[in-house]
């Protein structure tokens, strides 16, 4: 596990991140078309390198003990989008993506409108996220943060376009509640998980479902398919569990 100076290093890209978009949309200046294909080429790209080393770090010891791996994996990944689909996951995260649509919608060309509103709406936005609640378990349990840099990124081009929207002013302090809510997940599942799970080597079980769900984002990026990726974050959960159980 990373130390303790690293812990939230994730959170922090991905808080930097926001507040360079916001200030960089204050130049009126939107991307190209040939640079917005250019990024989700290269961010694609990257979520699907980081999910396939997440997966080859998981994945240790003889055959046997690797396709035992694999298995609690793709039970853990099946039956996590079913408790997702019953927690109503992804509905929760699409309202609060239909919140910040009302909002940007309603924005005004040529009036910047109250600084609360473009604070909401990035807020309900990069918090919602589901790269937020995987990219969090990653850099607390494992020391990971990519997933969160990778984040930064996505959030740091939404952030410009929202800053020509909104102002830079409240884009940005979205940043803060973005910190605070990614950095104490992170922080706790540092102090409380992580010990546990590497004292009982549960820890390549998580590894090998939050890589297979970095992979799902790169195929969301590609536009390969739609993924409901809120509706699998209960296999980060589960994973664990079953490996219990498997052992």
């Amino acid at each position: 596990m990373t130390g303790s100076i690293l812990i939230a290093v994730g959170s922090l890209l991905n808080a930097v991140g926001i507040i360079i978009g916001a200030l960089a949309g204050l130049s009126g200046k939107s991307l190209s078309p040939a640079s917005q294909s250019y990024f989700k080429t290269g961010l694609g790209a990257f979520a699907a390198f980081l999910g396939l080393r997440l997966v080859w770090d998981g994945l240790n010891g003889p055959f046997r003990q690797i396709a035992g791996q694999i298995l609690v994996a793709l039970a853990a990944i099946i039956l996590g989008r079913f408790a997702g689909r019953l927690l109503h996951l992804q509905k929760f995260s699409n309202r609060l993506g239909q919140f910040a649509r009302l909002r940007i919608a309603a924005a005004v060309p040529g009036k910047i409108p109250p600084w609360s509103d473009g604070f909401h709406t990035c807020t309900a936005l990069f918090c919602a996220a589901p790269l937020a609640v995987l990219g969090s378990v990653t850099d607390g349990l494992a020391g990971d943060f990519f997933p969160l840099a990778l984040k930064a990124v996505m959030d740091a081009l939404a952030a410009m376009s929202f800053a020509a929207m909104f102002g830079a002013g409240g884009v940005a302090m979205s940043a803060l509640p973005v910190f605070a809510w990614q950095g104490t997940l992170t922080l706790l599942c540092a102090a409380y998980a992580a010990p546990f799970l590497l004292q009982h080597h549960l820890l390549d079980a998580v590894n090998v479902v939050a890589g297979l769900q970095v992979v799902f984002v790169s195929l969301v990026i590609f536009e390969v398919r739609k993924i409901e990726l809120a509706d699998y974050l209960p296999a980060l959960a589960l994973a664990p569990l079953l490996a219990w159980f498997w052992h």
